[in-house]
């Protein structure tokens, strides 16, 4: 799901050094992304499978990209069903299931959801580690289990999951508000700088790529035709890992 203009030309100097877009630190991937966004779901779980086969140590820093935020409105069910039907239909490692359950349960907001990541970068949860445990969990509690990721006790139940996670300073973290402001502050900052959409990854000034290894088209207008989806290349993420460990 892609929304947003390449704003980069209204910035002097170089943005891929500007630690509000990208993580510059050594072995840090940045991705911006919406939790409810399948094409982001899709790169992450590629990502983070070449990232397990190559054997690699590698963070990866989590960037809000509120697509209910850009758009004014949630993302319509409808785009979403068909959106995970096309892409699990080519996948269909990925064991995404469609949603079952009542649609009053629907997530109605990922916001929750991505604050909680946010929150979970404080050392005193665990760190980017942690964050992107929480993330992958969500995800997989969303796309697979059919939870609705809009509700607090949704959120805890995932980030019990997570090794890595001290879920009682998350609990604390989330009952002060922690992780909002870092979500609206994102929206804001990839308004103003060079994010394409959701997802959009970054390794320091080596990679960047919108939506890497897709190939598909709509049929008509979104909420109208359906995505078709042409190809799928992975060997973006061997881009990724290399640029990340280059020296």
């Amino acid at each position: 799901m892609t929304t947003g203009i390449d704003h980069g030309a209204e910035h002097p100097g170089d943005p891929f050094q500007n630690p509000a877009l990208v993580n510059t630190t050594d072995g840090v991937i940045t991705v911006w992304s919406d939790i409810g966004c399948p094409w982001a779901s899709l790169a992450l779980q590629t990502l983070r499978s070449r990232v397990l086969q190559r054997d690699v140590d590698v963070a990866i820093d989590h960037r809000a990209f509120p697509l209910e935020l850009f758009n004014k409105r949630g993302t319509p069910k409808g785009i979403i069903d068909v959106e995970v039907t096309a892409i699990a239909g080519l996948v269909p490692a990925l064991g995404w299931q469609p949603w079952t359950a009542p649609d009053w349960q629907y997530v109605v907001s990922t916001v929750p959801a991505m604050a909680a990541v946010q929150a979970a970068k404080a050392l005193s949860v665990g760190g980017l580690r942690a964050s992107d445990e929480l993330d992958h969990a969500l995800r997989q509690a969303f796309y697979i289990h059919g939870r609705s990721i809009s509700v607090h006790s949704e959120i805890l139940a995932a980030a019990a999951g997570c090794p890595s996670l001290y879920l009682p300073a998350l609990e604390s973290a989330l009952e002060q508000g922690k992780g909002y402001a870092e979500v609206f502050t994102h929206w804001h900052t990839a308004a103003a700088l060079p994010v394409q959409g959701s997802p959009h990854i970054f390794v320091k000034d080596r990679y960047a790529e919108h939506n890497p290894g897709v190939q598909y088209h709509w049929t008509a207008r979104p909420g109208e035709g359906f995505p078709r989806f042409d190809r799928y290349d992975e060997s973006w993420a061997d881009l990724v890992v290399d640029a990340v460990v280059a020296p």
